[in-house]
């Protein structure tokens, strides 16, 4: 037992020396394991959505009609009278699906504008702070992208014009919000969201177990927070 206590002793005090802080990584280590981070996480997530049933088949991020369109919806639905609803449902998310993959290059881009002065704000804000910084610097030139596609994609459906003219109606009563009024509009907003939402949980589960980040660089600066 006293041979146990000096050796326990050592080893206590090897993985101190081993372990490190944030204080110990530098700027440019940091910087460079949130940029690997990012990169990781936006591939992933346009890798996931960016396919046929990316978003439909994700109870989680599948595009249904908003407010009270998607509650008339279910009931529709729930009547055997959902085969137009359905239709143009999966119309909605086979759009969305079919802009994704035009995100990689956004967001990889923003990924690779990120200053130190970013790196150390993200390091020292919430759990998602690096998924906020990537949807502060690439939503709007997202949306840009996606929105002649989903236009594009929708309007091969008669049922688009048909839900233009009738959310606006809706609109009017405050049924639901003005965003939401047009359907090109609502999908090109909700598509992101399903990105930023697949990017968030990456984000959260590297900061839970470092080992799942995809470079050494990453689990060093996740493993020091």
């Amino acid at each position: 037992m006293r041979r146990l206590v000096p050796l326990l002793a050592g080893l206590m005090l090897s993985a101190n020396a081993l372990a490190l802080s944030l204080a110990d990584l530098t700027q440019q280590d940091a910087s460079g394991g949130l940029k690997d981070t990012l990169s990781q996480g936006a591939q992933l997530a346009v890798q996931q959505l960016g396919r046929p049933g990316g978003f439909s088949n994700d109870p989680e991020r599948r595009i249904e009609l908003p407010g009270k369109l998607g509650k008339i919806a279910q009931t529709m639905k729930m009547m055997g009278m959902g085969s137009q609803v359905e239709q143009l449902e999966t119309r909605m998310n086979q759009a969305a699906e079919a802009a994704v993959p035009q995100a990689q290059a956004l967001l990889l881009d923003a990924v690779r504008r990120m200053t130190v002065t970013d790196a150390k704000a993200i390091l020292a804000g919430p759990q998602d702070a690096a998924t906020q910084y990537l949807d502060r610097s690439s939503r709007e030139q997202i949306r840009a992208r996606f929105l002649p596609i989903v236009k594009q994609a929708t309007d091969q459906v008669g049922l688009a014009q048909k839900y233009n003219a009738f959310a606006a109606q809706a609109a009017s009563f405050g049924a639901i919000d003005a965003k939401s009024a047009n359907l090109e509009g609502y999908v090109t907003d909700q598509a992101p969201d399903g990105l930023f939402e697949v990017i968030a949980a990456e984000e959260a589960k590297i900061r839970e177990n470092p080992a799942t980040a995809a470079t050494s660089l990453a689990k060093k600066v996740f493993g020091a927070l």
